[in-house]
């Protein structure tokens, strides 16, 4: 969900779209383009950015209360330790492929997870379009979740990631398929690697091309877009590494309590008699693999379901996984014994699917200032209007509510863990085509055509949806456009011409995306379409939103393709938001509805039906053994010059008579379980930490454990126990706050929180670098009673 939204409920704040246009009716469009042409810097320099891949260091001892520069020693006692140890990277394969065993029955799988945060910090989070939402600490860490499979004899292989981040960019997709190409050669291949985004709401931007992408990033960060690189690629090569025989097995199960359709109207425009064969307008049904090496020893598991990551409002600013994240968290930590957060072999995903109209908020949409439903076509109050229009989730806030929704999926997925029986057995293969999805003719029947259109954004786009609305009252459901608007639209990016308003009908053309190209064209063209299968598995990669009827209709299509071509009773899975982002894919009839998710249907009224088509030809290709006869289709572009973000790299600074790390808040002597323990430091920049890799976690909780004399880390900042605060202030200086929300399961003891950070140094004349440092809490008492 891609969103223009509002800030707190309390204020008013422009949405990013509307701040860009404001700014512009001030400025004359000349000067405007003029300073945007200024902004041009090449990616290879857009920040300061080393790609020093993922180090691994022995951090020193430290004393309590303390800060200590990175390298120093200290004599060790009750309050010192052997810092953390970063989690291991694996190691490069030596060789582009492991030797395979042949003599089995099952497949070659490889699992693999790596850290791809990106920036913490003076970053917008992706999602919710809003204006201000940006970056200022952690909550969770991000991961790719890799997986490989291959046949016995090595022939065919395919690859699954799932990326913690909103959304496959087309940029990132380019670029690691770049790596993967000179590292692997034609191993890992534009056709047999899927990319897939959960769509977690609250994880850094700054990593696409297109331009409507990038102003609502303020700007592209090279920093970020590397890191996420590194840690796609890192995640692949750790499962290519660790690939051995083993098997899959496959359930599916409905998961009840966690999802509401936040358009009903708009569901309610598709025909009664499908709408009968259904008896929910959300699809409930999870589909699950596991995956077991040929003892049964458990390697990982990839699972689907539609749900919308949004549990976190768009007053968050902690960058973290959503619900989706803490059912992998949760599953990780179960079959993890004994690791850290994000550390250990099993690797579980839980991958997005057609979700565009699901929501976790499952209390539904009430009317904020009065407390009655809103649950209307235009979403909207009779007090207020939409603005006060908001779904809220089941818990007591935002954090809850993640652990909830994100429990009830973990809970199912365990149970369906559990009972997996069916082997999946067969064949892998895949098919990729690039398409120009602004000129596909779509046959609706045998003598009539439909065409797509040239992208193009509605004016129910800037309304938003009950999980943030949008400001300055635009309302869902808005069949026309306003002279206000369409008039201030004209004079600075000119005016829609009649072809694309006639081929959008009937959506009121609030920004004709699809022919606006500077300083980069506003939206993709070139669009991936992609099957991969296992046996009688075909995982659809989709780029884009499908909503609830949509995935259906797709789903029903493809197998019903199969089945023609000699493949029946395939199962087919909607994996969303892989490879390039294309927002919404609503049905034709949802699509006059003009709500949120059709308002952001780019390609016009015809887009499902030409996916299905598409898609229907990839189907066709492997069923009929011709994949290599297929067209690969109009490459994608891959521009050299983006906007820059206009955030500053600054020098770090610590107050006079203090340094870095420093302790301006102690922690108190004494806490019980569930209280919550807080420590404030002087602070530096989290993002130079996504610089210079030489700290894989910005705190550690530890306990002192007296029988050998040491601290044992029993959380990280991966953990959902803790919160990583950072308070930006003037002129380069800032404060960070580390709490710890102490958990029942904690046990009594000594313990002691500690920050690793990175401040950015710059002495008169010479280039400025990065320094890390790291401190102690004194150290503290958890008791079970006071």
């Amino acid at each position: 969900m891609y969103q223009a939204h509002k800030g707190e409920m309390a204020k008013r704040t422009f949405s990013t779209f509307e701040t860009f246009l404001i700014f512009l009716l001030v400025m004359m469009t000349g000067v405007t383009v003029a300073l945007l042409s200024l902004l041009f810097i090449t990616s290879g320099t857009i920040e300061n950015n080393k790609d020093s891949g993922f180090l691994t260091t022995q951090s020193p001892p430290a004393t309590q209360g303390s800060s200590t520069p990175q390298g120093s020693t200290l004599t060790q006692g009750p309050a010192d330790t052997q810092g953390p140890t970063a989690t291991q990277a694996s190691p490069t394969p030596s060789t582009p492929e492991p030797t395979l065993f042949q003599n089995f029955s099952g497949y070659h799988i490889g699992v693999g997870r790596a850290d791809c945060t990106g920036q913490v910090a003076d970053i917008n989070l992706m999602g919710y379009g809003k204006t201000g939402q940006n970056a200022q600490g952690i909550l969770t860490r991000l991961y790719s979740r890799a997986f490989i499979m291959a046949e016995p004899d090595g022939s065919n292989r395919v690859v699954f990631v799932s990326i913690e981040i909103g959304m496959v960019s087309q940029r990132l997709r380019l670029e690691v398929l770049n790596r993967l190409q000179s590292k692997y050669g034609s191993l890992y291949r534009r056709d047999n690697v899927i990319l897939s985004g959960t769509h977690t709401h609250s994880g850094p931007a700054g990593y696409f091309q297109y331009t409507t992408f990038v102003l609502a990033s303020e700007g592209f960060s090279n920093r970020t877009f590397e890191y996420m690189v590194n840690g796609i690629m890192k995640s692949i090569e750790i499962a290519h590494t660790n690939m051995k025989p083993g098997k899959i097995f496959i359930n599916k199960g409905n998961v009840d309590g966690a999802q509401i359709n936040r358009s009903p109207t708009s569901y309610l425009w598709n025909p009664l008699s499908e709408r009968a064969r259904y008896s929910s307008n959300t699809d409930k049904e999870m589909l699950l693999l596991k995956m077991v090496d040929l003892n049964g020893d458990d390697l990982g598991l990839i699972s689907w379901f539609a749900i919308h990551p949004v549990s976190m409002n768009n007053s968050n600013h902690l960058v973290n996984s959503d619900n989706m994240g803490y059912a992998s968290y949760l599953f990780e930590q179960e079959k993890n014994k004994g690791y850290l957060p994000g550390q250990g072999p099993y690797v579980a995903a839980f991958a997005s699917s057609n979700l565009g109209d699901v929501s976790p908020n499952t209390l539904g949409p009430s009317c904020i200032n009065t407390g009655e439903s809103c649950d209307n076509a235009n979403s909207t109050c009779p007090i207020g209007g939409p603005s006060m229009c908001i779904a809220m989730g089941p818990g007591q806030d935002m954090f809850n509510s993640t652990q909830i929704i994100g429990r009830i999926i973990y809970e199912k997925a365990k149970e369906l863990y559990a009972s997996a029986s069916q082997e999946v057995t067969g064949p892998l293969a895949s098919a990729h085509q690039w398409v120009n999805m602004t000129d596909v003719t779509v046959w609706l029947n045998s003598t009539h055509t439909g065409k797509t259109c040239k992208p193009a954004l509605g004016y129910s786009f800037a309304a938003g949806t009950i999980d943030g609305f949008g400001s300055l009252n635009f309302t869902q459901g808005t069949t026309v456009g306003d002279p206000f608007w369409d008039s201030l639209r004209d004079q600075i990016l000119g005016k829609p011409s009649e072809e694309i308003k006639e081929c959008q009908k009937p959506k009121p053309i609030l920004l004709h995306t699809g022919e606006l190209s500077k300083p980069n064209p506003w939206h993709p063209d070139i669009v991936d379409v992609q099957i991969i299968t296992l046996g009688f598995l075909a995982i659809a990669a989709v780029p884009g939103e499908f909503t609830t009827m949509s995935g259906r209709r797709f789903r029903e299509a493809i197998q019903e393709e199969f089945a023609t071509y000699g493949m029946p009773n395939m199962t087919v899975v909607v994996s969303g938001l892989c490879n390039v982002y294309t927002h919404y894919i609503t049905t034709y009839e949802e699509y006059q509805a003009q709500r949120y998710e059709a308002a952001s249907t780019i390609y016009g009224p015809h887009t499902l039906s030409a996916y299905i088509q598409l898609f229907k030809v990839l189907a066709k290709a492997i069923a009929t053994g011709t994949v290599a006869n297929l067209s690969t289709g109009p490459e994608p572009p891959f521009f050299k010059q983006l906007i820059n973000t206009l955030i500053p790299n600054i020098v770090d600074r610590a107050p006079t008579g203090k340094h870095f790390g420093d302790v301006l808040q102690p922690v108190n002597p004494t806490y019980r379980m569930g209280e919550v323990v807080e420590v404030v430091f002087v602070g530096a920049n989290p993002k130079n930490s996504a610089e210079i890799l030489t700290h894989q976690t910005f705190l550690t909780v530890e306990k002192y454990e007296a029988t050998s004399a040491t601290w044992q880390i029993v959380h990280n900042d991966a953990s959902w126990e803790t919160r990583f605060y950072w308070h930006k202030g003037l002129l380069g200086y800032s404060n960070t706050t580390i709490q710890w929300h102490i958990p029942d399961s904690a046990q009594p003891g000594i313990y002691r929180i500690r920050y690793f950070g990175h401040s950015r140094k710059q002495d008169l004349l010479k280039a400025a670098v990065i320094v890390s440092f790291e401190s102690t809490s004194s150290t503290f008492e958890v008791v079970t009673a006071l």
